[in-house]
């Protein structure tokens, strides 16, 4: 009886190596693809966030006839912060709908007291970066001594991605911007135009640490662990506003902790003060970086 039964051949181990050697080339080609997708899907959410945040402080500003301070804080002889300390995201919450939240801060409180102790560690996700390391829960501030080091841990806060825009010089008090201390500006005093003129911008948690609740009066702000900036100790405003003043290279080359910067390939998002958003890459000139950061500086723009 003459079988009908065939013998089926296994593949040949060169065979093998050559599938393997496809399939590891298609996962070659699609690897770039798939971050590209995801770096894009990622700015697009940031995009959105800054929309809502360039809505909130426009609503804010229509309704208060001007911008939400900087941060709102008193001052020693010396002119040094003395508190409260909320920040220009605090004032702007119930036009984030987050209303309760709102009417669960005492703004004459600071925000290291007790009475802030259940809202000052909040993660709002329209101020969270969905590409940025942000710590899971809050991170400790207070005063550094000059390695860096705490002193001493005055609160914790919760961490953002989006500071406001001082403008040139190191942000504190009177900046050329919109936001800085105790500030109170006029969409009406910004005379370099709305659509070139920054209103907030990026920070990514991998350089320094940000915040939505403001400046911490006694705090310091310094890199991130494993930042590679080196040692630099800025004071609290820093955790709140961000500047212009060394980014020679472009936002997202930054020379220290308190520019703008962005987890995101070649450059940073921001949001403008007549309320659209722009993505500044690393090849824009300095001049115009710097240009677009002040409220009435009156410097030709040479374009975004």
């Amino acid at each position: 009886m003459t079988s009908s039964f065939r013998h089926r051949r296994g593949f040949t181990l060169v065979e093998l190596l050559v599938v393997i050697a496809i399939i590891g080339t298609l996962v070659g080609l699609l690897l770039p693809a798939v971050q590209a997708v995801r770096q894009s899907s990622a700015r697009n959410d940031c995009f959105n966030n800054l929309k809502q945040i360039g809505l909130g402080l426009q609503t804010y500003h229509d309704g208060k006839k001007k911008l939400p301070p900087g941060y709102a804080s008193g001052a020693d002889a010396s002119g040094n912060d003395t508190g409260p300390g909320w920040g220009w995201a605090a004032h702007i919450l119930p036009q984030m709908e987050q209303v309760s939240l709102f009417n669960a801060i005492d703004f004459k409180q600071g925000i290291q007291t007790s009475a802030a102790e259940q809202v000052r560690g909040v993660r709002l996700r329209p101020l969270l970066c969905p590409l940025d390391p942000v710590p899971t829960s809050t991170y400790p501030v207070g005063p550094r001594n000059s390695s860096g080091q705490l002193t001493g841990t005055t609160c914790a806060l919760a961490p953002a991605n989006y500071v406001g825009n001082f403008g040139v010089g190191e942000p504190g008090i009177d900046g050329d911007g919109i936001f800085f201390r105790n500030s109170d500006v006029r969409l009406r005093d910004v005379t370099d135009g709305l659509s070139h003129t920054l209103l907030v911008g990026e920070r990514s948690f991998r350089h320094a640490e940000s915040t939505w609740v403001g400046a911490v009066a006694g705090a310091n702000q310094t890199p991130t662990p494993g930042c590679a900036m080196g040692l630099q100790i800025n004071n609290a405003s820093n955790f709140v506003l961000g500047h212009t003043g060394e980014s020679y290279n472009g936002p997202s080359g930054p020379t220290e902790i308190n520019n703008f910067t962005s987890p995101h390939t070649g450059g940073v998002s921001f949001v403008f003060a007549d309320g659209h958003v722009s993505f500044l890459g690393t090849s824009i000139g300095y001049a115009t970086y710097k240009a677009l950061s002040t409220r009435a500086g009156g410097e030709p723009i040479s374009g975004e």
